[in-house]
């Protein structure tokens, strides 16, 4: 049984003590003996010791918006991923739209980041969905399974079990639309096959693939109770402790009914 996961990505909003205080909200919410679901908060760069620190010792987990692939050098801005794992991050989001459409990066590079994050020790949630135009041209299994296999280029069966796969629909994120239950479902289950198809039976089942796009505490559980949809990305939701806490709630609510 796959167990639920609800991830907060924050991109880039908040500041020190806003961050600090709903990560306090959060880690609340989410015992250290928390038996039902998996949570995980993803700050910007500059509060991940602060976040860590105001969730230690509660059930929530730390991680980061991206890395870069090289381990250390003259590049300027980055980030590697030893020095997450040194502020104590266990996960890294990869392939996030964000990054792939507005930043530019290629499957090529997030295949490179996901590569070193796994050398490094740390988990990856390894985003992947289509434009509305690839949508409305019925190409969305196309797009996401050419995502898939570039960005888990050499990954092994073995890797995966450090690997969750967020599917997100791009005319999703941050529009206040969302896909509907039997969307989202139909992605999810094409995920699925796909990584039994890439890998075998048993890394498909054991996989978690969680759904981002517009995520609130009102569509969260009926998401969530889908066969294949395995847990949330949220973002915008993820920035007020009185909506992230509900989705939590709505997690537990489905893991343990």
């Amino acid at each position: 049984m796959r167990r639920l996961f609800v991830a907060g990505n924050w991109k880039m909003n908040l500041l020190g003590a806003s961050a600090k205080q709903l990560a306090e909200g959060v880690a609340a919410a989410v015992p250290a003996d928390e038996s039902a679901i998996d949570a995980l908060v993803c700050p910007p760069y500059p509060y991940l010791r602060a976040v860590g620190g105001a969730v230690d010792g509660s059930g929530v987990q730390l991680g980061a918006q991206d890395v870069y692939h090289e381990p250390e050098g003259a590049f300027t801005g980055e980030v590697s991923a030893d020095m997450l794992v040194d502020v104590g991050c266990g996960w890294v989001i990869l392939g996030h739209s964000e990054r792939r459409h507005v930043i530019g990066e290629t499957d090529e590079l997030i295949n490179k980041k996901v590569a070193a994050a796994l050398k490094a020790g740390l988990k990856v949630m390894l985003c992947v969905g289509e434009l509305l135009s690839d949508r409305e041209a019925n190409q969305t299994e196309a797009v996401v399974d050419a995502q898939l296999a570039g960005s888990l280029e050499g990954v092994s069966d073995a890797d995966m079990a450090q690997v969750a796969v967020a599917y997100e629909p791009v005319w999703a994120i941050g529009t206040g639309v969302t896909a509907s239950k039997e969307q989202a479902e139909s992605a999810h289950a094409h995920v699925r096959n796909w990584l039994a198809g890439r890998y075998n039976s048993e890394v498909a089942e054991a996989t978690r693939i969680l759904y981002g796009g517009s995520v609130k505490p009102d569509n969260a559980a009926e998401l969530m109770s889908q066969p294949n949809i395995d847990g949330v990305l949220v973002g915008g939701a993820s920035l007020k402790t009185d909506l992230f806490v509900p989705i939590i709630e709505a997690a537990r609510q489905v893991a343990t009914s």
